[in-house]
């Protein structure tokens, strides 16, 4: 389910689990960066942040590796990081949030309050989970080895809420003549002693990649989420590195093979040619270029693979069926017609002008079961 209950630590302390990040230029302002970071899956109306954690965007300058390099781009030393906190609020009391921009500069919110002003502007509040998926038909796909999904699928989270974070900067003050960053987000104990709970880059990567163990014929036995939610997402501690190449060997693999063809042979060591890829897991995205709507989400990475200039500003936007592509990418080598899962658009879309979340659901749907 995207980045949602991505592994044990995350059903256990729910207000730190991600369930999403999104990374975009602002269709309202040009010249500015959209980041929104959402956590706590099924948030009541009520819901507030949590004041024990450290909320953090961190944004890499990137170089290319040259046309044909499994990892199209690294990350430069060259990073910025905006860190967001929040008071104590007891049964009542308003909430208000705190975000520190790379140059020091401060901005603050009230929580819930959706009227920003100011060149860099903050929310922060419940939101409509803005889900594209079939959850429930991913996950018989798994189990089954076939293709589950059908022609309308089901959106498991419709109607249920999450608690949004979006910061919009100037690009210009904040990066400078930066243009392609890669973009991941964290939830982090605050005080002295600062540790990553979770960390996010791209939709699915914990959950379908990384999650089924069946198929892993190094460490089946592992539950590898929690450690890699607990990574350095722009650089993977070197000691997990080998387990989580292998884990997405198998499962990269797993799903290549759902259409009876191979579309991504593995080299004669076994490992799948978008496990170097999908490891290197942030959003691309080129603030230079203007927002797009629908179809920006890996066309920098994979244009670079084949050698040529992107077309669009990359990164994640809110309404981009992203799960279609990702399917299409991994079972059919991103060629022929897209393999849909029935789900086209959450059923409150995001909008185009600020904070670009759609309002909560101020009578959420109970959790149902898959």
């Amino acid at each position: 389910m995207s980045h949602h209950i991505s592994g044990p630590r995350a059903v256990a302390e729910p207000i730190a689990d991600i369930t999403d990040l999104y990374a975009f230029p602002s269709p309202e302002r040009p010249g500015h960066l959209v980041l929104v970071l959402n956590t706590l899956p099924f948030a009541a109306p009520t819901a507030r942040f949590s004041d024990a954690l450290l909320y953090r965007f961190r944004l890499r300058k990137l170089s290319t590796n040259g046309a044909g390099a499994a990892a199209p781009f690294h990350p430069t030393d060259d990073e910025f990081v905006i860190d967001c906190m929040f008071s104590t609020a007891e049964d009542g009391e308003e909430q208000h949030c705190a975000c520190t921009l790379p140059g020091g500069e401060s901005v603050t919110a009230r929580v819930g309050d959706d009227q920003a002003a100011g060149s860099s502007r903050i929310f922060a509040g419940p939101r409509w989970d803005p889900f594209i998926l079939d959850a429930p038909a991913m996950l018989k796909t798994i189990a089954t080895g076939n293709l589950a999904f059908t022609d309308p699928g089901a959106i498991y989270m419709d109607g249920k809420n999450v608690l949004g974070l979006v910061v919009e900067v100037d690009c210009a003050s904040v990066l400078g003549d930066v243009e392609l960053v890669g973009v991941a987000a964290e939830t982090l104990t605050r005080g002295k002693l600062n540790v990553r709970l979770e960390s996010a880059g791209r939709p699915e990567v914990p959950n379908m990649m990384l999650g089924p163990t069946q198929f892993d014929q190094v460490n089946r036995d592992l539950e590898i989420r929690d450690l890699y939610n607990m990574d350095d997402a722009f650089h993977p501690a070197h000691v997990y590195e080998g387990a989580y190449r292998a884990r997405l060997n198998a499962n990269l693999a797993f799903w290549d093979g759902l259409d009876g063809k191979v579309d991504w042979p593995l080299d004669d060591a076994g490992a799948h040619p978008l496990t170097e890829l999908v490891l290197a897991d942030y959003l691309v995205v080129d603030v230079g270029k203007p927002y797009v709507e629908q179809g920006s989400f890996l066309e920098i990475e994979l244009a670079a693979r084949r050698g040529e200039e992107h077309r669009t500003c990359g990164g994640r936007t809110l309404n981009d069926d992203v799960m279609d592509r990702i399917f299409t990418l991994l079972i059919a080598g991103g060629n022929g017609p897209a393999i849909r899962d029935g789900v086209d658009g959450a059923s409150r879309p995001g909008t185009q002008t600020f904070p670009y979340l759609a309002a909560p659901n101020p009578d959420p749907p109970q959790l149902a079961q898959p």
